[in-house]
């Protein structure tokens, strides 16, 4: 009997924000493939889950994934965590899900955490639409993308690291305006968690005065509409 690809979400802050469920799925499986073992043994030693633990990376994961696959088909079951929130979203998972399911194999994932979620609600933009684009590429594309979203009218959702947040923000005022309204979420659920809502402008300029740190989400708002052409009679 084959076994099951769990896809299990760790908190990315608060380690209250596991789940009950992922606290059993862990204990239970007969593997565990994480980012970094040394920062998931944290988790794992404050809920005692003791079950065998291996890297599953974005620079092993296509060989990783093999070995997974034969495990599995072989009656284990695994659980994929990465070092914060949910596998595959700008973190491994993605290969070892599509060859999980292509080989029959159940795959299941776990409702949990997940760092755009709360960023987006807490931004006070529209969140019934929008569109998540991860980490965009630091050079190559970049632009391409960028001018490709400037008239995306749903609420836009980026990753970004502390260290280019500045720059980011000043491309975005650039390519979709500087009085766009968006908001910067750092460090969700952590202890010195903090939102900054206003204009592009407006942002860029606190975190020009204020050194950013720790994991960051950019939420903005979508083009407006275009105005409607007045309607004119052909007869006139």
């Amino acid at each position: 009997m084959k076994g099951k690809l769990y896809i299990v979400p760790t908190p990315v802050g608060n380690l209250e924000d596991m789940t009950l469920r992922a606290v059993r799925v862990l204990k239970e499986a007969d593997l565990i493939l994480a980012e970094d073992t040394r920062t998931s043994s944290v988790l794992l030693k404050h809920y005692d889950i003791s079950a065998p633990l291996q890297s599953h990376h974005k620079f092993n994961e296509r060989q990783s994934t093999e070995r997974v696959k034969e495990l599995i088909l072989a009656g284990k079951n695994v659980a994929l965590i990465s070092d914060a929130g949910t596998p595959g979203i700008s973190d491994p998972g993605f290969f070892l899900a599509r060859a999980c399911a292509a080989e029959g194999i159940e795959v299941q994932t776990l409702p949990g955490a997940t760092a755009c979620i709360p960023a987006i609600v807490s931004s006070g933009l529209p969140c019934d639409r929008f569109c998540f684009e991860g980490f965009l590429p630091q050079k190559k594309g970049r632009q391409t993308i960028l001018q490709g979203l400037a008239g995306e009218q749903r609420t836009m959702v980026f990753y970004e690291s502390p260290y280019r947040l500045v720059r980011t923000l000043e491309q975005f005022a650039e390519v979709f305006g500087a009085q766009r309204q968006c908001g910067v979420a750092r460090e969700i659920s952590k202890l010195h968690e903090e939102h900054c809502r206003g204009t592009l402008a407006e942002v860029l300029e606190h975190f020009r005065q204020n050194e950013p740190k720790g994991e960051i989400v950019i939420v903005v708002a979508g083009a407006p509409d275009a105005p409607k052409a007045e309607h004119r009679n052909k007869y006139r």
